[in-house]
């Protein structure tokens, strides 16, 4: 059995982190879902904007391009390829009765700080997807947290994404309860899915020139193993407990950007540390490919924490402030996003210039 159907049927949902319409015509996509246990996918702006550079999509521009702002059309380019992808993984969904078989789409980072516009951003693109198992993805930050409740009570599936610690994940769960206790407070069903996405390898790329050799690719796991010891305490707690009662779904916990960023770290060591069940872990195509060829499924998570607090101690020992460089990396990461996006509305727009000269 391959390493990655080992891991699945551990009980981790294994998804994709890249979509493009070459993968799609070409039937890589199928392949991944028959082959290497695939059973969902994320997306994000520089994703496209890649797969928009290779001029798979210059066909689709120059039908669009009238009276289209890069912002829309973009949309439009993405929402196609993504229902695509949604019905490819539709069986998988039916089967597991909603758990899995997801794709995500982000909303505008330009609306990042304010509210309403971002419910009412992402409730019209789960409408135009018409999909219903096409997550959109809200960023995690203390502004977005109030977009998230408001949108999970408006019964709208969320990705809560740019998540690096224990403590926002946590203030991510505490949103997604409090938009599904106001779901139940009104009469509405309770079951709106969410994930939460936590972002690992950023970490270990952070403190590289900053720690010892000793301490090399350790902080992100001991990240891990902190957020997975909380998640298992909102999944016990009784808070969660009544309103799953009430028929709610568990916000299952995303392990994101599990690529190594330092050659000298195993290219699968986010993926054979973060192996827990009931949880996802979305991986580029050459993680998923290594995974599949070369790695292995140890020890599952330990529900405690594990030795996750003796090594923290050994990072504040060696003058990493863990606290604040969390706060530093969902900063950041918010940061990159707009560049992101940025670039990508501007790869589209160059596009349509060249394509009508």
């Amino acid at each position: 059995m391959k390493p990655t159907a080992m891991l699945h049927d551990a009980g981790q949902s294994l998804w994709l982190d890249n979509i493009s319409r070459e993968m799609l015509d070409s039937g890589q996509l199928r392949r991944y879902i028959d082959e290497y246990s695939v059973t969902g996918l994320t997306s994000n702006p520089s994703i496209f904007d890649k797969a928009i550079a290779t001029g798979a999509y210059d066909d689709d521009i120059r039908r669009r391009t009238p009276a289209k702002d890069p912002e829309a059309l973009f949309f439009e380019l993405a929402i196609e390829d993504l229902r695509r992808a949604a019905d490819l993984f539709e069986p998988i969904h039916q089967r597991t009765a909603g758990v899995d078989g997801w794709v995500s789409l982000e909303v505008s980072p330009l609306l990042a700080y304010d509210a309403s516009p971002t419910v009412q951003a992402a409730a019209d693109l789960h409408a135009q997807a018409g999909r219903r198992n096409l997550f959109i993805k809200i960023p995690g930050t203390p502004v977005g947290l109030a977009a998230i409740e408001e949108s999970i009570f408006a019964g709208v599936p969320i990705n809560v994404t740019l998540l690096f610690s224990r403590e926002q994940y946590l203030a991510a769960a505490d949103a997604y309860m409090r938009g599904i206790e106001r779901r139940v407070a009104a009469g509405l069903d309770p079951a709106v899915p969410s994930v939460a996405s936590v972002f690992m390898s950023r970490w270990d790329a952070a403190v590289l020139q900053r720690v010892p050799d000793a301490l090399h690719g350790r902080l992100a796991v001991a990240i891990g193993l902190k957020t997975y010891q909380a998640y298992r305490e909102v999944m016990d707690s009784e808070r969660w407990q009544r309103l799953a009662n009430e028929g709610a779904r568990t916000q299952r916990l995303l392990w994101a950007s599990t690529s190594a960023k330092d050659p000298d770290t195993p290219d699968t060591l986010y993926v054979r540390s973060l192996s827990a069940p009931h949880t996802i872990n979305t991986m580029p195509e050459s993680t998923l490919a290594a995974f599949h060829d070369h790695g292995t499924v140890d020890a599952l998570m330990p529900t405690d924490g594990g030795d996750a607090d003796a090594t923290l101690a050994e990072f504040r020992a060696a003058g990493i402030d863990v606290a604040a460089l969390g706060a530093n990396l969902q900063s950041d990461g918010a940061s990159r996003f707009v560049d992101s996006w940025n670039d990508l509305l501007k790869r589209i727009d160059d596009q349509v210039v060249a394509l009508r000269g």
